[in-house]
């Protein structure tokens, strides 16, 4: 599985190549299938670029990327978006349209009950599990655990040189996970050798602007598609090497 993540709270300011508008979105996410993304993780903006859980700015995302991919697609609930819990789930009962899965970050207040607010609307849940959190031990405590979708493994080192270090750990903490799959995924300077570690151990993982702006090399990515290809490549070659 390569997820791609389209965009994810980054705005205007991390530049053009970025996707903001429900237009672009759908764009990005078309040209990133064609190149082997199979499932898309996007976070639905307000017009002025703030991410939100908000109908009128999830709908128009949701419909324009359908219309073009045939692939899940996924969205945020991250606490930045609505920081009260309580109106988080008034939000997520308030969909109009609803995505295929939705990622809940387990160490965030309120994350339980966000997680069942999404189950009993029939949407899958992706339980988000940050290093450097207490995401896995509350993880590992939930009844919740059995149902989700599948659990992201998210190495919060940006540090190249520590980051899959941290990624050990941190799948370590999460042990055998209620027997639900494992997308392990980096961030920024951490984003490709967490990558190549999934590919080594044969999990799951995504890329995409939300997890790195720059190439392998250091050059800066020219769209989700060209970090998809590249992602491709750089898990297969891992995966030839373990």
């Amino acid at each position: 599985m390569m997820q791609v993540c389209l965009n994810g709270p980054r705005g205007a300011g991390d530049g053009v190549v970025v996707p903001l508008s429900p237009e672009a979105l759908a764009e990005s996410a078309a040209e990133a299938v064609a190149v082997g993304g199979t499932d898309i993780h996007v976070h639905p903006k307000t017009p002025c670029g703030r991410d939100s859980l908000s109908p009128r700015a999830l709908t128009p995302v949701i419909e324009a990327i359908r219309a073009r991919v045939t692939v899940p697609v996924g969205v945020t609930t991250g606490a930045w978006a609505e920081p009260d819990a309580a109106a988080r789930v008034e939000r997520i009962r308030g969909w109009t349209v609803l995505p295929d899965h939705a990622s809940v970050n387990w160490h965030e207040p309120g994350a339980e009950e966000v997680a069942a607010a999404l189950l009993e609307r029939g949407v899958g849940v992706d339980a988000g599990i940050w290093s450097g959190t207490d995401g896995a031990a509350r993880f590992a405590a939930s009844p919740l655990g059995p149902r989700v979708l599948r659990v992201l493994a998210e190495v919060m080192d940006t540090c190249a040189e520590t980051a899959e270090a941290t990624a050990g750990a941190l799948l370590a903490d999460l042990g055998p996970a209620f027997g639900r799959p494992v997308l392990l995924h980096g961030e920024d300077g951490g984003a490709w050798p967490v990558l190549r570690l999934a590919g080594r151990l044969g999990l799951a993982t995504r890329t995409g602007l939300e997890d790195t702006l720059l190439l392998p090399d250091g050059e800066r990515a020219s769209s989700n598609a060209q970090l998809v290809t590249e992602a491709l490549y750089q898990y297969a070659s891992a995966q030839r090497s373990s």
